[in-house]
C-alpha cells in the first residue's frame, strides 16, 4: 500500500512518524491538488487539512485517489453532497470526527447510556476542551457525541467549547439527574491516537465499499 498525506501540519508530521514506524512507503503534500493524477490510484489518500481546504479539495480527492481517510471536521453541514460525489465516483471513504479507538468507545457508551436514561428525567451536557490552534468550536466529536446522545433523549444537547494552551483534547458528556450525576470523559495524552487511527483505517480501506464511518467499522 502507498499513502498520500494531504495536510503537512502536526498531524500530517504525526502519520508520516508511524508510517516511517511501519515501513509504509507515503508522500506527503502541503498541496493535494497539486498531485500527479496518473500516479494517485495507487494511493489511499489521508487527509487532514483545514474544513475550507477539503471543501474546496473533496471531488479533487474522490476523482484521482484509490481511497481516502479523512479526518478533516468541520464540514458536517455539507456531509450529503460528499457522501453522495464518493459514491458516485465509486472511490471509498472512511471518515472519522476522531480517530482515536478510545473516542469510539466513548461514542458506544454514550449510545448506551443515552438510550437506558431517556426516560428518566435527566439532563445532558457536553464539554470539550483543545489547544488554542484548532479552527473549529466544537468540536467534530463534541458534535457527533450531541447527535448520538440528542438521537436518543430527543432534546438538543447543550456543548461548551475550550480553547486553551496545548490540549490534545479532553471530551466529557454528563447526564444530570435529581439525585445523582453520571459523567462519561475521554482524554488525549497526545496527537498520536488520532493519527494511529487513521493509518489503520487506511490499512482497511481496500475492504471497504462507499461511504463508512469509522465507528461503525471498528465498534
Amino acid at each position: 500500500m502507498k499513502i498520500a498525506i494531504s495536510g503537512y501540519g502536526k498531524m500530517g508530521h504525526m502519520i508520516e512518524s508511524i508510517l516511517v514506524e511501519r515501513g509504509i512507503e507515503y508522500v506527503a503534500s502541503e498541496d493535494i491538488t497539486s498531485f500527479n493524477p496518473g500516479e494517485a490510484k495507487q494511493y489511499v489518500c489521508i487527509d487532514f487539512t483545514t474544513p475550507d481546504a477539503f471543501r474546496a479539495n473533496y471531488r479533487f480527492l474522490a476523482d484521482n485517489f484509490k481511497a481516502v481517510v479523512v479526518g478533516t471536521t468541520g464540514w458536517n453541514d455539507i456531509k450529503d453532497e460528499v457522501v453522495s460525489y464518493f459514491e458516485n465516483a465509486g472511490t471509498p471513504m472512511i471518515h472519522a470526527s476522531n480517530f482515536s479507538l478510545g473516542v469510539n468507545v466513548m461514542f458506544a457508551l454514550a449510545d448506551k447510556a443515552s438510550s437506558l436514561l431517556k426516560d428518566a428525567g435527566y439532563d445532558t451536557y457536553i464539554v470539550e476542551m483543545h489547544h488554542c490552534h484548532k479552527l473549529d468550536a466544537p468540536s467534530g466529536t463534541a458534535k457527533s457525541l450531541g447527535a448520538i446522545v440528542d438521537k436518543n433523549m430527543n432534546k438538543t444537547t447543550e456543548i461548551q467549547s475550550v480553547r486553551c494552551g496545548e490540549i490534545a483534547g479532553i471530551h466529557t458528556v454528563g447526564f444530570e439527574g435529581a439525585n445523582d450525576r453520571i459523567t462519561i470523559s475521554h482524554e488525549a495524552f497526545s496527537r498520536k491516537g488520532f493519527a494511529q487511527g487513521a493509518v489503520q483505517a487506511a490499512l482497511m480501506i481496500e475492504n471497504i465499499t462507499g461511504v463508512k464511518e469509522f465507528k461503525d467499522i471498528i465498534i
